[in-house]
């Protein structure tokens, strides 16, 4: 047996001992670190791999980070791609979150050493933000701002809202079962494609928790249509609860047809509420801004608790809302000349090195569930359908576009400071 390469394999305590493992160690645990080892002594002994690579199978089999979430270069010109996380952060919310990662006054008055509201400047910042607001509150995203709505002010009794707004969102949620969950009794108003005042009005009984107006952000309804405005809506004798969901706090002239929370509260909306990471480019949460007595009421109910944002989002939104340059405006303002020149700078480079790349145009889109038909004109670089799979596996991962037999690297998502980064990976699939 003394011929068995089996006995070549390296011991535990000899490959721990080794200072890239020893720092894996520190990263990500002994466990962990122990477990690859292990895994890779076992393929050794099955004979899958040699003695010698026992070590850098281990090595290998680690992830690269702290998280097994991968960095992606998104080149698919959707600029709020639900898939990959929707809103990038910017900078001054990416330093506002390392801010936030150890101690710090959330709950606590520095002044008087008594305990203070949670997240005081952030709210400060939200009501800066939309002065129109008596007050405001935030909650982990835009469904639980529903929920919590629904809960505090028509658990048990009924919600009015329209046929045509009653939306399906992500992952097979729909609106009404949404609202049923929280005790609420939906009440459906007007036809599939009209609905009408007198719909509303009749409506109306003693038992109505609020009107819900609903944006159908998601897609349109085109031809004999008719919606009823929140500004009507507000003259009728019950609250109104807004969802514009795609997050805009102020009218943006690039989105026209997006409502946003300064304009319905200013027509009449008891309560608007949105999304934290779609238009406004910041961290996932659910904003609620409205009447002071209503959003009080709401801040105190008990399944506000359950529905509590945490530190780092706290933070990342106030930087969100102090410095709104982010990269969602960057994206959905991306100049079309530049896009063009960075297109064809890429294409150039990739064509000398024997890669078939051309500039084509190419019309991004908002996403997010936002601006439904909206295109952004801009360009791209086209290569061969089959670089699509190998780029998703690269480091970092790029995705782009499949359309007509070809791959499509859209810039507009894209910073110029990855078009470097963007450069090599594409290189390295080709080599």
């Amino acid at each position: 047996m003394t011929g068995d390469p089996r006995r070549r394999i390296p011991r535990t305590d000899t490959l721990l001992a080794d200072s890239r493992l020893s720092e894996a160690s520190r990263l990500f645990g002994a466990d962990m670190v122990k477990r690859a080892v292990r895994d890779a002594q076992q393929l050794a002994r099955a004979g899958r791999i040699e003695p010698v690579d026992v070590l850098p199978a281990a090595l290998a089999a680690l992830p690269q980070a702290p998280t097994r979430l991968r960095r992606v270069i998104n080149a698919t010109g959707v600029v709020l791609h639900t898939n990959l996380g929707r809103a990038p952060l910017s900078e001054a919310a990416v330093e506002a979150i390392t801010e936030a990662a150890g101690y710090v006054d959330i709950e606590y008055d520095v002044t008087t050493g008594a305990r203070a509201r949670r997240g005081r400047s952030t709210m400060e910042a939200l009501r800066a933000a939309v002065p129109g607001a008596g007050d405001v509150h935030v909650v982990n995203n835009g469904a639980a701002a529903l929920v919590l709505v629904a809960t505090a002010l028509a658990a048990g009794r009924e919600i009015i809202v329209a046929r045509s707004e009653m939306v399906e969102i992500g992952d097979g949620f729909r609106l009404h079962e949404l609202l049923a969950a929280t005790g609420a009794v939906v009440r459906e108003v007007g036809a599939t494609n009209r609905v009408h005042l007198r719909d509303y009005a009749d409506a109306v009984t003693p038992d109505t928790g609020f009107i819900l107006k609903v944006h159908p952000s998601n897609f349109r309804i085109e031809g004999f249509t008719s919606s009823v405005g929140v500004a009507a809506l507000a003259g009728l004798p019950t609250p109104v609860v807004a969802d514009i969901g795609s997050g805009l706090l102020r009218p943006e002239p690039l989105i026209p047809g997006e409502p946003d929370a300064a304009t319905w509260l200013r027509e009449g909306a008891t309560v608007v509420t949105a999304s934290g990471d779609k238009l406004l480019g910041g961290p996932q949460a659910g904003l609620l801004l409205g009447a002071h007595d209503v959003i009080e009421r709401l801040r105190h109910h008990p399944i506000a608790r359950a529905l509590r944002v945490d530190k780092l989002t706290l933070a990342a939104l106030e930087a969100t809302l102090r410095r709104p340059t982010n990269p969602t405006v960057a994206a959905l303002h991306a100049d079309g000349w530049e896009l063009r020149e960075r297109a064809t700078k890429l294409a150039a480079r990739l064509a000398r090195q024997g890669i078939a790349a051309t500039v084509v145009p190419s019309d991004g889109v908002v996403g997010g569930g936002s601006a439904p038909g909206l295109r952004l004109p801009g360009w791209a670089v086209r290569l061969p359908a089959g670089l699509a799979g190998v780029l998703r596996q690269s480091h970092p991962c790029v995705v782009g576009r499949v359309r007509d037999g070809y791959l499509l690297l859209d810039l507009r998502c894209v910073g110029s400071a990855d078009d470097e980064a963007l450069a090599d990976a594409v290189e390295r699939a080709c080599s």
